[in-house]
């Protein structure tokens, strides 16, 4: 929980300077970038051995009933959040800075299922694997990368996390 809690708010700090919140700061894109790195892919698959779907965990049964799909989030987190360090000196890019080319709080609190829903995460717009390297990502405006991971931490949330109350 001390993992979801750092990251959350890493993000928190970081949607600020994309909703025109706060000045643009490419090294606190990457301090982000480097906290969710560091809580995702196998070390966010350890979190979550089979059994711990009880308090205080927020986790669902489904978390191992649909582990491939739980465990290619996590992965899918690991690039994404290292290409994010990568685009971080391209700046949030033509929405940035009060554009709002997106809304981290709410897709964090709402389904916000990028991945299988025919969106550009499905391999239609990545030559068919469905994940960018941390080499195309890098390309672009760190605005777009941070909105792939939030996107893809609100597919996980909406999947394998118990609602609050």
């Amino acid at each position: 929980m001390d993992a979801m809690k750092e990251m959350g708010d890493a993000v928190k700090a970081t949607s600020a300077m994309f909703k025109g919140e706060a000045e643009y700061d490419a090294e606190t894109v990457r301090k982000t970038a480097r906290t969710i790195n560091a809580h995702s892919g196998a070390a966010l698959i350890k979190l979550f051995p089979e059994g711990t779907d009880h308090a205080p965990s927020e986790a669902l049964p489904k978390i191992w009933n649909d582990r491939e799909r739980f465990e290619d989030l996590a992965n899918r987190l690991e690039v994404l959040s290292e290409g994010l360090a990568e685009a971080a000196d391209n700046g949030p890019g033509e929405a940035g800075s009060g554009g709002h080319m997106m809304d981290a709080d709410s897709m964090m609190m709402e389904p916000g299922a990028m991945m299988g829903d025919g969106s550009m995460m499905d391999g239609s717009m990545m030559g068919g694997s469905g994940m960018p390297t941390p080499e195309m990502l890098a390309a672009m405006p760190a605005e777009g990368v941070f909105t792939m991971v939030v996107q893809t931490c609100s597919s996980c949330h909406s999947a394998f996390r118990r609602d609050k109350e």
